[in-house]
């Protein structure tokens, strides 16, 4: 019997409210053993610590793209503090969510580069993988990865991947899984299917491809097929983390 881990599920946000036990049980009777938590501010490191430990979970410490905005530099002295605390703790798999965005509008790129930077040196640092947002961004993202370990690759997940082969090669080629999400389902999303399947053609390991959804966002419905986006209720743009 196969056994899953998701690599990408906000079971602590708001949306979930008191169904949030519900959902993981659910997950569980359909053999999710594991689900990784990632924080995207600095105000929810300790929530998704205590829920990894209090359900047997895992967690990833960092700050989303779409929160640099209210985000300070103090937050970032916190989060290095924070790893280094919980070096021992076997439920902090890696430093995420970080990333960059260049899909939502208003976001400053130079604040993100910054803060996406300073993680990448926080990740090489305490030794940890990275879950890198990489929406319209994945040449910036290549780009800061190989300045940060100019001659090492890295460990982690390019997630919601929705760039070309090429770049899809490049991430494989410094040692990232691409995350499929939700739309993958989407009947339109033609072109993400096909590089979904190209990239197994050219013989990439099915261990390097991940199909994942970042829930409570972008939740895939059955009625999605029918118009191309999901059919319940979701979250999107710049509310999508709670920062």
């Amino acid at each position: 019997m196969a056994v899953f881990v998701d690599t990408h599920c906000h079971l602590d946000a708001p949306e979930f409210g008191d169904e949030m036990p519900v959902v993981r049980q659910r997950a569980a009777q359909r053999n999710v053993a594991l689900c990784v938590i990632p924080a995207v501010a600095a105000g929810n490191f300790a929530r998704v610590r205590e829920l990894a430990h209090a359900q047997d979970d895992a967690y990833a410490l960092g700050i989303h793209p779409l929160c640099t905005g209210e985000a300070q530099d103090e937050h970032l002295a916190q989060l290095d503090a924070e790893l280094a605390a919980r070096r021992d703790d076997p439920r902090l798999v890696a430093v995420g969510e970080i990333g960059l965005d260049f899909f939502v509008p208003g976001l400053d790129p130079a604040r993100q580069a910054h803060f996406f930077h300073t993680q990448l040196q926080l990740a090489r640092k305490h030794g940890l993988p990275v879950i890198i947002h990489v929406r319209r961004s994945v040449d910036q993202v290549l780009k800061h990865l190989r300045q940060v370990a100019p001659e090492g690759r890295w460990h982690g997940i390019a997630h919601a991947f929705n760039g070309s082969m090429q770049q899809a090669q490049a991430c494989l080629a410094l040692g990232l899984k691409l995350g499929f999400g939700g739309a993958l389902t989407f009947e339109r999303a033609l072109q993400l299917r096909r590089l979904a399947a190209g990239a197994a053609a050219r013989g990439h390991r099915a261990r390097d491809r991940l199909a994942r959804h970042p829930a409570p966002v972008a939740l895939p419905h059955a009625g999605a097929a029918r118009g191309g986006r999901a059919a319940g209720p979701q979250r999107t743009g710049r509310a999508a983390p709670h920062c």
